[in-house]
């Protein structure tokens, strides 16, 4: 009987882990689709929410620019916009972009000549935020 119970409580409580980091998570999501309509032109998602929940490590997210293209991508992690650091890199590890060159900025546009495939590497300014989720999108000019 105890081992059923711990099993029950385990599985409650992770439960309730994975819900309010979703709930935290869906929250971020609005403040990021800002970032994206910000300024003219007005840059519409690709669809796809890359989100993760991050503690004094960096996430990576693989995707491909398709040559003659504008993107942005937009990052947030809270109601301050210069908590999430991101770099844009070439699939030999060779930074392209760094956000932390500009403060932080919570998004930025990018003129791809030709099709690149990229890695996108995501952290927390620990000097700014210890903890929490962060979320990303990628927008392409409508």
């Amino acid at each position: 009987m105890s081992f059923l119970k711990n099993i029950i409580i385990f599985t409650f409580s992770l439960m309730i882990h994975n819900y309010s980091f979703s709930q935290e998570c869906s929250g971020l999501v609005e403040i990021c689709k800002n970032s994206l309509v910000q300024g003219n032109p007005k840059f519409l998602s690709d669809g796809q929410v890359y989100s993760v929940l991050l503690n004094n490590e960096k996430a990576e997210f693989k995707t491909t620019f398709f040559g003659g293209s504008t993107y942005r991508i937009a990052v947030t992690s809270g109601s301050e916009d210069n908590y999430v650091i991101f770099s844009v890199k070439d699939l030999d590890g060779n930074i392209l972009f760094t956000n932390k060159d500009f403060d932080n900025t919570p998004y930025w546009d990018f003129k791809v000549p030709e099709t690149l495939p990229i890695v996108i590497e995501t952290e927390l300014d620990l000097d700014k935020k210890k903890a929490g989720c962060v979320v990303m999108l990628i927008g392409f000019i409508q």
